[in-house]
């Protein structure tokens, strides 16, 4: 997919929710047109792709990307196509997730999960064929400026969502139901589960400018390393204190399957406090860059905000 040509971000848009708006129907743009046609064979297979990819959820991985590639002057059709890569890698996460084998639910999305919606076979290959689809997505001439700085950008996602990232955090999420852990332990899970992909994402929007600025660079490698464990510790007070509706997927699931959160170990005020220190750890690095920081610092109010 090339870079799409959607209408363009306004340099001196200001309103966090009409900026979030438009970069969200551009990534769905990008994804439409990403996906293969559910008409063209396999179609069963096509057409769950684009069940489990389009339509849902709050993109905040693709808003982050956009964010830093806004920080780093990047072309924001350019950020489209890390943001659609990203959205893929998770949406495939998700279906996997919620298979009789891992998680077992029922709803994402607000929405049947897609093995519920089609069958365990076919959201196994729903997975695969979205994670195969963002590394194409990735590799397509024009993304970046220099050939060794989009291998990087192949490298970054393949480290985030493999061992070393998403699927060895899910691993041992699965290893720690039933287990005492420490807050350390924990958050050396949620590093790798869920901080990786969020990491991931706001480099790849920042990988995507003409520039390489190591500075602005390393300062949203801080922003996200700090945002990534503070949206899991919103997320288990979510799903300890939000209903199923409000959260478009089964609530209280991580209680009844005896998971150890930051609520079960920090208690719930502890873990309010915990969100908003990652808060100020993450904007922090950013100050130096006053209003150009300004997606960033707004994003990382709104992912620890959702609650509280």
């Amino acid at each position: 997919m090339q870079p799409t040509s959607c209408k363009p971000i306004p340099q001196m848009m200001t309103d966090f929710q009409d900026w979030s708006l438009l970069v969200q129907q551009r990534v769905e743009t990008a994804l439409d047109r990403s996906l293969p046609p559910a008409d063209i064979a396999p179609q069963r297979l096509h057409h769950a792709m684009r069940y489990a990819a389009l339509g849902g959820g709050k993109r905040v991985r693709a808003l982050l990307a956009h964010a830093a590639a806004e920080l780093c002057g990047a072309n924001p059709d350019k950020a489209d196509v890390a943001a659609a890569a990203v959205e893929l890698i998770h949406a495939y996460s998700l279906v996997h997730d919620d298979m009789p084998c891992m998680d077992n639910d029922d709803l994402r999305r607000g929405k049947p999960s897609c093995h519920m919606q089609y069958d365990d076979a076919t959201a196994l290959l729903v997975g695969d064929a979205l994670q195969s689809l963002a590394f194409h997505l990735l590799a397509q001439p024009g993304l970046c400026n220099e050939a060794a700085r989009q291998l990087e950008m192949l490298q970054l996602l393949a480290v985030a969502s493999g061992s070393r990232g998403m699927a060895g955090g899910q691993a041992i999420d699965l290893a720690s139901v039933g287990q005492s852990l420490t807050q350390e332990e924990l958050e050396y899970m949620h590093i790798h589960k869920t901080g990786a992909l969020i990491r991931a994402a706001a480099l790849l929007g920042a990988y995507c400018a003409d520039t390489f600025e190591t500075a602005r660079v390393h300062a949203i490698a801080q922003y996200a390393q700090s945002i990534g464990l503070a949206f899991q510790v919103v997320d288990d007070i979510l799903d300890d204190q939000a209903d199923t509706a409000t959260l478009g997927k089964t609530a209280g699931k991580d209680a009844q399957s005896n998971k150890p959160t930051y609520v079960t170990i920090l208690g719930l005020e502890r873990a309010k406090l915990l969100a908003r220190e990652l808060l100020e750890n993450a904007i922090s690095p950013l100050a130096i860059y006053g209003t150009e920081a300004q997606r960033l610092n707004q994003l990382a109010y709104f992912i620890t905000q959702r609650s509280f």
